[in-house]
């Protein structure tokens, strides 16, 4: 009996804490076309200000790849009002931190601050909006700097050409065939006049998301938003063309080889439709069911048990206009990347004839819940995702709603996505292999 109410003490403390994790959050349009979140918390005196641009990689040229991600670090430079070099420095010295990130699908900017200096958030923001200053000598600073990036991440990163790869063999129409970074004789070959058009065409209000997030006043935050953001002019309206890809039905196999590594590897590739369908949310069970942990199935039959493998995954890599599904071995000892597959083929097949356990579909919801409640479970967290919900998704709300989704995916919907997506005749089959000396 002390058992059992003792559990259902944790049940109800475990409901009412999810329950209690609902954001509130007010939000509104000024009239250049910026869209203001705000979410009021005074539990602690901090304050996230951030601004989400719809612009990701998909939106570049083809012949100018890198521009956006080029432009998270181009538009740290300076401004009128901030000299070259001193945007970390004030940051700094007033108690703060901040960052950047680019993806194919947009671009983010933040600074978390001790609340008494909001205003200075607000004001920096503004400034990176209304007066950048794009010049040759930024232009310059900043190449060097995408540059090493690249080569610390990309070029001498064991492993960190596989993503290029997989991308182009599953993209022939679409700008996902690119990677975020870009390729770097694009970069070389932009004028500055073409910097200041993507600046000018994409870096506008009406192309972005202010969110401010933690110990503030709304009353008084509105004032401020109005003074700083107000007065900034609307830019052109942007038109998008989503650019379909037609299915796969022909398994692709292709090769890619990298220098840096001496144990290969096999990718199984799908393409999957964008991340805001309920589609991409069963494949996000499915991902966890199978590689989430030292307990998953991958790893515990062929890594732990068989052996087989040194790692193997599954990842769900969602975007806003299509995704990919991959599944990757790295091989132990004797075994081949064939032997893999067929080992990994044979999970795929379960979960696409028969229904996943009561216990394992218990087990994925404990996850999901855990997953919502941590996301948001800081200022800055929850700052992110009030952005991201709204510019990509087009529903704010979803940082409340979104794991009452998860919630009611059935052990029927697994089973039907996964006979949906992941069969062999529309996969990418991927060998990355170590490159040898010429």
């Amino acid at each position: 009996m002390k058992k059992s109410i003792l559990t259902l003490g944790l049940s109800l403390f475990f409901l009412t804490n999810i329950q209690a994790q609902k954001v509130e959050f007010e939000e509104y349009t000024l009239k250049n076309g910026m869209h203001v979140i705000l979410h009021q918390d005074n539990t602690a005196p901090v304050v996230t200000t951030a601004v989400m641009y719809h612009v990701g990689a998909k939106d570049e040229e083809p012949n100018r790849t890198g521009m956006a991600h080029f432009f998270e670090h181009l538009l740290f430079e300076g401004t009128k009002n901030i000299k070259k070099g001193e945007w970390f420095k004030i940051v700094s010295s007033n108690g703060g931190n901040n960052n950047a990130n680019t993806t194919d699908d947009r671009t983010y900017y933040y600074e978390v601050f001790p609340s008494n200096s909001l205003k200075l958030g607000l004001w920096m923001e503004s400034e990176r909006l209304l007066h950048p200053v794009i010049n040759q000598g930024g232009v310059d600073t900043q190449n060097e700097v995408v540059k090493e990036e690249k080569r610390l991440r990309v070029d001498n990163q064991p492993y960190g050409g596989f993503l290029a790869n997989v991308k182009k063999h599953m993209f022939t129409n679409h700008p996902y065939k690119g990677t975020t970074i870009g390729k770097m004789k694009h970069l070389d070959a932009a004028t500055l006049e073409e910097f200041k058009a993507f600046n000018k065409k994409f870096y506008v209000p009406n192309n972005a998301t202010l969110v401010v997030a933690g110990d503030i006043s709304i009353s008084e935050t509105k004032k401020m938003i109005e003074e700083y953001f107000g007065p900034i002019p609307r830019g052109k309206d942007i038109e998008r063309t989503f650019i379909k890809e037609d299915p796969i039905t022909t398994q692709i196999n292709a090769k890619a080889y990298d220098a840096n590594i001496q144990i290969p590897a096999i990718m199984a590739a799908y393409r999957t439709p964008s991340f805001k369908t309920r589609d991409a949310r069963v494949l996000d069970m499915i991902s966890s069911y199978l590689s989430d942990g030292k307990s998953s199935k991958l790893y515990k039959k062929i890594v732990d048990e068989k052996k087989m493998a040194l790692q193997v995954g599954a990842i769900n890599l969602s975007q806003e206009d299509y995704g990919m599904y991959i599944l990757f071995g790295l091989p132990q000892g004797e075994n081949t990347l064939a032997s893999l597959v067929q080992e990994i083929d044979e999970e795929v097949a379960k979960i696409q004839s028969e229904l996943i356990s009561e216990k394992a579909y218990q087990k994925l919801q404990n996850k999901f819940e855990n997953r919502f409640v941590n996301s948001n479970a800081s200022v800055d967290g929850i700052a992110n995702s009030l952005a991201r919900f709204n510019v990509l998704y087009g529903d704010t709300n979803l940082i409340n709603t979104e794991i009452d989704i998860y919630r009611s995916i059935t052990r029927e919907e697994i089973r039907a996505i996964a006979k949906k997506y992941l069969n062999k005749n529309q996969r990418l089959l991927l060998e990355y292999l170590p490159k040898k000396d010429n």
